[in-house]
């Protein structure tokens, strides 16, 4: 299976009182396919809140998202929890809703070890045929899953691939050992020319909601040995990729990119408790940077 190189963590619309607003799913999961040339879509990941959906609203979501999708790109699940058995039940019912493959968390709070983590994921790709990527987020997990330990996992045949958020560095210690057919992804859009410079294949993004597009442009260029071209696209979306996280000061994600879709028509509502909407000094600043 290959979700292509640029992947749209997607964010989940809510009305004003919480609810997941589904037509505003519709319209966002068609403008991320036709104008920011998304070539699959992460549902349900940290972009999409995970943390705050029951799970009858992610199954919900799954469905709606394939349905709306209609094979124009791939619809990728995150069923990834930090129970095993809860991850494998959610994996279950994605794959019997027909998704595309599934984004697998590291376990977050109680914080296994390296062989604890490998027999995690290895227990979920058990239980399913679908296509399995693995995620490995320190900052937001407490535990950072080593380059040996994803290296071990590759050798599982539906473990297909990698979104890698720890550093470089191990994006390519990963891409040195991995089989040919392993893809990784970086999920740090700021260091994703970067990761595709030591083999990479792709970016988990954020900043593509807004500058999908261009971004395709920068992955096309390196891709076809225009490496000054995809430096020069990169410096000019460096801003961007900082300051949908950065704000001035930080803001937790998705509430800045959620605002910023709102500036550029798309109205996603805001976050669910714990996260806050941007500041009124966060939303001055997120206005001056889309100009």
């Amino acid at each position: 299976m290959d979700f292509g190189r640029l992947i749209t963590a997607m964010v989940t619309p809510f009305h004003g009182d919480g609810e997941i607003n589904w037509e505003a799913t519709s319209r966002l999961v068609d403008y991320l396919i036709e104008e920011q040339k998304s070539e699959a879509l992460v549902v349900c990941g940290t972009t999409g809140e995970s943390p705050t959906l029951s799970d009858e609203e992610k199954l919900k979501l799954f469905a709606h998202v394939l349905n709306q999708a209609a094979g124009r790109c791939k619809v990728i699940a995150g069923t990834g929890t930090n129970s095993t058995s809860h991850s494998i039940h959610l994996t279950r019912e994605a794959e019997k809703i027909g998704v595309d493959g599934v984004l697998l968390v590291v376990p977050y709070y109680n914080k296994p070890n390296q062989e604890g983590l490998y027999r995690h994921f290895a227990a979920i790709a058990e239980a399913t045929s679908l296509p399995c990527i693995l995620y490995n987020i320190p900052g937001r997990t407490g535990v950072s899953m080593s380059a040996k330990t994803t290296l071990r996992l590759a050798e599982i045949p539906n473990i297909v691939a990698t979104k890698e958020c720890a550093s470089v560095d191990q994006i390519t210690l990963i891409v040195s050992g991995c089989p040919v057919d392993f893809h990784v992804y970086s999920g740090d859009d700021s260091a994703g020319l970067a990761a595709l410079a030591v083999g990479g294949h792709g970016i988990i993004s954020v900043a593509s909601h807004i500058v999908g597009a261009r971004m395709q442009e920068m992955i096309g260029a390196y891709a076809s040995g225009q490496v000054t071209r995809a430096g020069a696209l990169h410096r000019e979306l460096f801003p961007v990729f900082k300051g949908l996280f950065e704000c001035p000061q930080p803001l937790p994600n998705p509430s800045a990119v959620k605002y910023a879709l709102a500036l550029r028509g798309h109205n996603v509502g805001t976050v669910r408790l714990p996260l806050v909407a941007p500041s009124p000094e966060e939303a001055a600043f997120i206005e001056a940077l889309l100009q």
